[in-house]
């Protein structure tokens, strides 16, 4: 049986004239990696922070482990953990004196060496924070989330502004956590990183949240065929896919897109081409991905920070 561990309900955030959050419902469950999806300025940071108790909202209910925000706040304080968007700390200390410090400050015991390899920092321990490349040192500031054991973590675009590698690396301490029984709390704008990790997707735009499900299910209620893309190929490919009802479009450097209504299609497609004696150069069979499910919904590309050079 499933237990939600953050109900939000009708929460609204109103400034000036400008409904950052707009009247927005949703539930997180227990142990599941929960992704809030949506460009820069669409309400993701102010959602979550005052999920976290550090803004006040305008209207609507918010519940987290049970315990509502505005009556239980302390309580609900010592049983989270956050990561807040560019992450500091102390350039002078160490990683291990820096997890030391925040434990201290927030008055818990906690297991720094386990922290540390819980992060995969074993090998820099010993190293001043100021030394560390950014990817190293969202790793520390996750570890300083952790320090006071929650159940629920708040990691507030995490991996904004690292490479390719770097991101990876904080995905792969993410999945750690998650295995770990945590429930993750991640607002991020990148379409691979909810891909990747998260379990249930919220994406919002405009302070209202637009769409809710597995990607499978925002996929699949949104689209319904697979596109195969061939480059090189001849005249007779669409003419083949027409024959068998498929939709044929143009492309711009060449070759065709084709439209199936599905893995059975595609398969038959196969076999027609290969029955046919048909060649072509190279082939790209997928389903739409989430960056195109939220162009259709909002009618505008979802763009992606460039990684930090």
């Amino acid at each position: 049986m499933t237990e939600d561990v953050i109900t939000v309900k009708d929460l609204v955030k109103v400034y000036g004239n400008v409904r950052a959050v707009d009247g927005i419902t949703f539930a997180v469950e227990k142990g599941e990696v929960f992704a809030f999806l949506g460009p820069n300025g669409a309400g993701k940071t102010t959602t979550v922070e005052m999920i976290e108790t550090i803004r006040t909202p305008t209207s609507g209910d918010i519940s987290i482990l049970g315990k509502d925000v505005k009556k239980d706040r302390m309580d609900i304080l010592q049983r989270i953990g956050v990561l807040p968007q560019e992450f500091s700390s102390f350039d002078r200390l160490t990683v291990e004196e820096t997890i030391q410090y925040y434990s201290r400050l927030f008055c818990v015991d906690c297991d720094v060496g386990r922290l540390i390899k819980l992060v995969n920092l074993e090998e820099h321990r010993k190293k001043l924070y100021v030394t560390l490349s950014g990817g190293l040192k969202q790793r520390v500031g996750i570890a300083v989330s952790l320090v006071n054991n929650p159940e629920i973590v708040f990691l507030d675009e995490p991996t904004t502004g690292l490479d390719p590698r770097a991101r990876h690396e904080v995905w792969d301490v993410i999945k750690g956590l998650k295995r770990e029984g945590k429930t993750i709390f991640l607002t991020t704008h990148y379409m691979e990183e909810a891909e990747v990790l998260a379990d249930y997707i919220a994406i919002i735009s405009k302070g209202k949240i637009i769409a809710y499900g597995t990607t499978t299910e925002l996929i699949d209620s949104h689209f319904k065929t697979i596109k195969v893309t061939i480059k090189g190929g001849s005249a007779g490919i669409g003419q083949l896919a027409k024959k068998m009802g498929m939709a044929v479009h143009s492309e711009d450097k060449g070759g065709i897109t084709i439209e199936a209504t599905g893995n059975e299609q595609v398969v038959e497609f196969l076999n027609a081409l290969k029955a046919n004696g048909i060649s072509y150069l190279s082939m790209d069979i997928r389903k739409p991905n989430l960056e195109e499910l939220f162009l259709v919904l909002t009618g505008e590309a979802l763009v992606e920070e460039e990684a930090a050079k």
